[in-house]
């Protein structure tokens, strides 16, 4: 690859390599700059003059600052300032107590001495270089009135409330659902608090010119962080720019502007310098979001048949003193079987921890565990097949607001799953299948996860080089590792009728037309659908202006008859009517084999299979690693991840990698990823469905189920140890 000749800071053109429209499973256009180490990530560009920022983080978990002296550090070599909320800038915080937050609210950070959690920003060292700023953090000395924080489970409890109106879901009767039942299920399961961790730390170069701020940030979302900089700083979003060419995943972690990039900005406003401020791998559990620890209370209710009759998912979590998130855990209760009687809540209680926010599927991870877990108790109480069960409550209407789904192929993805899993030869018996001293089971899960599409714009900007034509495609769109400068090269190609290796990408710049970023899993279908539309309409406006009325010109006629050897052109794709008539969903159905060590609790993810329906994949290659990804935090959830709250100063025991554990290689299985053919044009123009989330949706639940097979024990708290597999007993009527 060679940088591209766009107008972009970043942007790239692939050499070599395969021509290919969308569909093809070719390898990532950017791989190369990756692999030896020219793209780069926000804190990697050489921006001159530029110093280093550490922020400072609060040693208790809530109180006020009676004094900060700063002056030892300030005396340091190369220490040029020290802000803390006595000389901070004055910033826009929130307008009322407690709001929920988004993706583009402000951040204002220093504004007052009251801390609300161990960790919090109570400060900012600048200095030449890094070294200095973190040398001279340890010398400031603060001085607390400490008050008591309340930072355990059972301790906010009593405090718990309604976030609002969307927090209470019913349909039908539910009293009269469990009545008319043959058997009832009433369960709790507990999922802990997680980190994200992506690779790449959470870092910002900001710098003023002319009262306009430009920073280099890992951020998923762009223009969002446009937003949430211009109302923090009180300035036009014409006075910012974000750009973010390549970011080291994100997992939801950098779908908000964190406050560390309000600090970096701050800063360099005061000191009239540009500032660099890296998040270090501990301040990543402190200051950069979680996901919360939710107790979901479940009833599960059906025939003897296997007709359910009620669901019951009530969900308590936490959120921070100052503002409110929630996880809506209950979203797949209310839309994946067709119970007729249903009712979910969730109830918030405020605790002195940071505010937690969206993690890798958000709702559906932690929902699925429950739901799908509660499916299989019910399945063996009633003496089914867990498979059988879920496919005798499947549906083509989504039972939570009566719309038809666009497509559901739920029922394809478990039948399809268990054959190609080998399901026949599922241990019928718990506890009965032996290997030596391992004990073998199979468990299933059923997934399923929206598949939003959101307007996204792009521009396309076509070249005559050598008798050849070139094009660069902009959007404000981002590459968190998912793929998304492959298929939008894909996409390009394809509409254009020009070879990849002649496309140019450019991402992550809030200069180039407004695209979503990425998250929720909307990248693909908005990326893929707005490049398209600027595609298309460069194909217009040319035709138009030649006078040309047939369908099939190559756009090197078409640039030729208008003596054109430069053409720009911009499109956008929205959704339709007909998508706000349905439900659009993926699908997918979860297989994994598990083995348990009789003696040692240890156990042993050998295989799995996935099947989903996504619509048109645009890269199988790419959309596979998407699904490994997800398979690993899946199994991250079920055998490893938990944060751990120090119950006397409120701080996280876990601050590293060497005691917040993650899948690696040795803990993963034999894996098969299956893409079911699927059409669904109503969920967009190009039939794009998401598929980065629905890899992670339900794959807690099929491990936890297949040990349950496998030990006839059943695991309802989060991760699951070689411990508690060792101490639990078997459920009744197990033998």
């Amino acid at each position: 690859m060679e940088r591209g000749r766009g107008r972009g800071k970043e942007a790239y053109v692939m050499k070599k390599q395969i021509t290919s429209g969308t569909g093809a499973a070719i390898s990532r256009v950017e791989g190369r700059l990756k692999v030896t180490g020219m793209a780069k990530y926000a804190a990697e560009f050489p921006v001159k003059n530029r110093v280093y920022a550490q922020g400072i983080n609060s040693t208790v978990a809530k109180g006020k600052i009676v004094s900060i002296d700063t002056s030892e550090a300030l005396a340091q070599p190369g220490v040029i300032k020290v802000i803390t909320h006595e000389n901070a800038l004055d910033l826009q915080g929130h307008d009322k107590e407690m709001p929920a937050i988004g993706t583009s609210s402000p951040m204002a950070v220093l504004q007052s001495p009251e801390v609300h959690y161990y960790g919090q920003y109570i400060g900012l060292v600048v200095a030449e270089t890094l070294e200095q700023a973190q040398y001279a953090c340890r010398l400031i000395q603060v001085d607390y009135a400490q008050e008591t924080a309340v930072t355990d489970f059972e301790a906010g409890r009593y405090k718990a409330y309604v976030p609002d109106e969307a927090s209470d879901y019913t349909r039908g009767d539910v009293d009269s659902g469990l009545a008319s039942a043959d058997e009832q299920l009433e369960m709790t399961y507990i999922t802990p608090i997680e980190h994200h961790h992506p690779m790449e730390l959470h870092s910002a170069i900001a710098s003023w010119t002319d009262g306009k701020v430009e920073v280099y940030a890992s951020q998923q979302m762009v223009e969002n962080s446009v937003t949430t900089i211009a109302k923090t700083f009180r300035i036009p979003e014409s006075d910012v720019r974000v750009i973010a060419p390549f970011v080291g995943g994100g997992f939801g972690s950098k779908l908000q502007t964190e406050r560390h990039v309000m600090l970096a900005i701050m800063a360099a406003k005061l000191i009239e310098r540009p500032v660099q401020l890296t998040v270090t791998r501990t301040q990543m559990f402190t200051n950069t979001t979680l996901r919360q620890r939710n107790e979901q209370k479940f009833r599960i209710a059906a025939r003897k048949d296997g007709t359910l009759t009620a669901l019951v998912h009530e969900t308590l979590s936490h959120t921070s003193t100052y503002e409110q998130y929630q996880e809506q855990c209950g979203t797949p209760t209310k839309m994946l079987y067709a119970s007729p009687n249903a009712r979910v809540t969730h109830r918030l209680m405020p605790l002195n921890l940071q505010t937690p926010f969206a993690m890798r599927a958000p709702g559906e991870a932690t929902g699925s565990f429950a739901l799908e877990c509660a499916m299989d108790e019910m399945a063996w109480r009633l003496g089914m097949d867990p498979v059988d069960f879920r496919i005798a409550n499947d549906t083509q209407t989504d039972p939570s607001n009566g719309k038809p789904f666009s497509s559901r192929l739920l029922t394809e993805c478990l039948r399809i799953g268990a054959d190609k899993f080998g399901w026949d030869q599922r241990p019928a018996k718990p506890n009965s299948r032996e290997e030596g001293n391992w004990l073998v089971g199979y468990g299933v899960a059923g997934a399923a996860r929206a598949a939003p599409y959101k307007t996204s714009s792009a521009r396309v900007l076509l070249e005559v080089t050598g008798g050849e034509v070139y094009a660069t495609v902009q959007t404000g769109a981002t590459d968190i590792g998912t793929g998304t400068y492959t298929i939008v090269a894909q996409t390009a190609a394809e509409y254009l009728g020009i070879p990849v290796e002649r496309i140019t990408v450019e991402l992550g710049d809030s200069d180039f037309p407004d695209s979503p970023g990425s998250g929720g899993s909307w990248g693909a279908a908005s990326f893929a659908n707005g490049t398209r539309a600027a595609c298309l309409q460069a194909i217009e406006q040319l035709k138009q202006k030649a006078g040309i009325t047939a369908t099939d010109v190559s756009i090197e006629r078409l640039l030729l008859d208008n003596e054109l050897t430069r053409y720009t052109a911009e499109g956008t794709a929205e959704p339709t009517e007909e998508f706000e008539q349905h439900s659009v969903y993926s699908f997918g159905a979860n297989f994994a084999e598990v083995w348990v060590d009789r003696d040692t609790g240890m156990f042993r993810i050998k295989r799995m299979v996935n099947v989903g329906s996504a619509g048109q994949i645009l890269n199988p290659k790419t959309a596979y690693g998407q699904i490994i990804g997800g398979l690993t935090m899946g199994a991250g959830m079920a055998i490893a991840e938990r944060t751990k709250v120090e119950p006397n100063f409120g701080n996280f025991i876990t601050r590293s990698f060497a005691d917040y554990h993650v899948p690696v290689n040795l803990d993963m299985a034999e894996i098969e990823v299956i893409f079911l053919p699927e059409e669904d044009k109503i969920a967009n123009a190009m039939g794009v469905k998401g598929i980065g989330e629905l890899g992670i949706t339900s794959v807690a639940a099929s491990i936890a189920n297949a040990i349950f097979n496998a030990t006839g024990k059943r695991f309802r708290e989060l991760p699951i140890t070689p411990e508690t597999v060792i101490m639990k007993e078997r459920e009744p009527g197990v033998v």
